[in-house]
């Protein structure tokens, strides 16, 4: 009788897949990027917006194009009453958020990992490149030892 091999169960597979390295990194990175957000999304509202009110208003989110005139807005939702408005201007706000976010990521995080790697790899390399220098001397010496007791040995059997 062959004997079946038993399938781990699902909680089994379950906690193998929480417990794999790559899953607790991801976890780590969502809660870590939405902080990161909620600090980008202020800097856009706090200081980004005011510089762009300087030149028209404080709110990117009412600007905005009439499709359709006359467009009218109900001022406590925000919303349009008649019309079709265009609201580029929160395509705007959401733009300079990303571009921010990105550029914050880049500068700050993948640029100085970056640069750690590199050096990481040229020191790994040098320190291999070390190694090889002293097995290709050490070699060369084995060679010279040799030819220096062949020298020896053939120069003994001219004597006898």
């Amino acid at each position: 009788m062959s004997e079946k091999k038993k399938d781990p169960s699902v909680w089994e597979g379950f906690k193998a897949f929480l417990m794999r390295g790559n899953v607790v990194d991801l976890a780590v990175a969502v809660v870590i990027g939405a902080a990161f957000t909620n600090i980008v999304n202020s800097l856009v509202k706090g200081v980004i917006n005011p510089l762009v009110g300087a030149f028209g208003t404080k709110d990117l989110d009412r600007y905005s194009s009439c499709l359709k005139d006359p467009c009218d807005f109900d001022e406590a939702t925000g919303t349009a009453t008649s019309g079709i408005p265009i609201m580029w201007g929160s395509v705007l706000s959401a733009t300079l958020t990303f571009v921010i976010t990105a550029a914050v990521v880049y500068f700050l995080m993948v640029l100085p990992m970056s640069k750690y790697l590199a050096k990481q790899v040229a020191r790994q390399k040098a320190k291999e490149g070390t190694h090889e220098v002293i097995e290709v001397t050490e070699l060369e010496v084995l060679k010279e030892i040799r030819d220096a007791l062949v020298a020896q040995r053939g120069s003994g059997h001219n004597d006898q």
